[in-house]
């Protein structure tokens, strides 16, 4: 074998043993990422207490309906924006996209740290588990067991996870202080997630829809609360753009 042709053999394996170093390198794969509150507003409703004036000596049968807050849940709405970017391990950035328009999810959780990779849909034993940890009566009609009783929801992905259609236990929030119609083409569609060990409510992102009062949000949803609590739960919010 001449010169050249051992210089050519030589610079082919130094090739085929570059592309196999490539190749066992890990993917970069996109996954939720913690999302930053930049404004935010609460309220609660006060309503007045009914008055009634009888005579004395009388006797009155009385049918009162009571609206009440549920201090077991609470509600998040509002709207997303972003960029997309090709950032380094220090946050410097070589190039970002803005978005014109958002599409994702939003999430939230009681865990600051969420392994993206095991996402499934949340089974029965987490979700009694988080009715246990958080005081819900696993069977009552507002515990979070029976809050998310329906499988109606559309696809999504989470990171490079397909979640199918109509899996996963699921609600829509209301729209115009109305319930929606059970469907897949709902929106505001909230759905529940797991980890493996953290319990996670995940919610489909619409394009500045008409929400529960009729103000154009990107975002809806609802979480559980432990009414017994002196300080309310933390949650911590995370989001995928695209």
């Amino acid at each position: 074998m001449n010169k050249c042709k051992l210089n050519k053999t030589i610079i082919g394996v130094l090739f085929l043993i570059l592309i196999f170093i490539i190749a066992q390198q890990p993917v970069v794969k996109a996954e939720p990422t913690g999302a930053k509150i930049t404004s935010s507003t609460t309220d609660e409703i006060s309503l007045p207490a009914a008055s009634l004036t009888t005579a004395g000596g009388s006797m009155t049968t009385m049918v009162l309906n009571i609206t009440q807050q549920n201090p077991r849940w609470k509600a998040y709405v509002g709207n997303v924006t972003g960029i997309l970017t090709l950032d380094d391990g220090n946050n410097y950035s070589i190039y970002d996209w803005s978005l014109t328009s958002i599409s994702g999810e939003v999430y939230a959780s009681r865990n600051a740290s969420i392994s993206w990779s095991n996402i499934a849909c949340a089974q029965t034993s987490l979700i009694e588990n988080e009715c246990s940890v958080l005081n819900h009566t696993v069977d009552a009609e507002d515990s979070i067991n029976t809050t998310f009783v329906a499988r109606v929801h559309k696809t999504l992905y989470v990171g490079t996870t397909k979640i199918s259609n109509s899996t996963c236990k699921s609600i829509a929030t209301y729209i115009n202080d109305t319930a929606q119609t059970s469907s897949e083409n709902a929106l505001f569609q909230e759905v529940l997630l797991q980890d493996g060990t953290s319990f996670i409510y995940a919610t489909i992102l619409e394009q500045n829809e008409g929400g529960f009062n009729n103000g154009l949000y990107d975002f809806q949803m609802i979480v559980a609360e432990d009414e017994f609590l002196q300080t309310p739960t933390t949650y911590y919010f995370y989001a995928e753009i695209g």
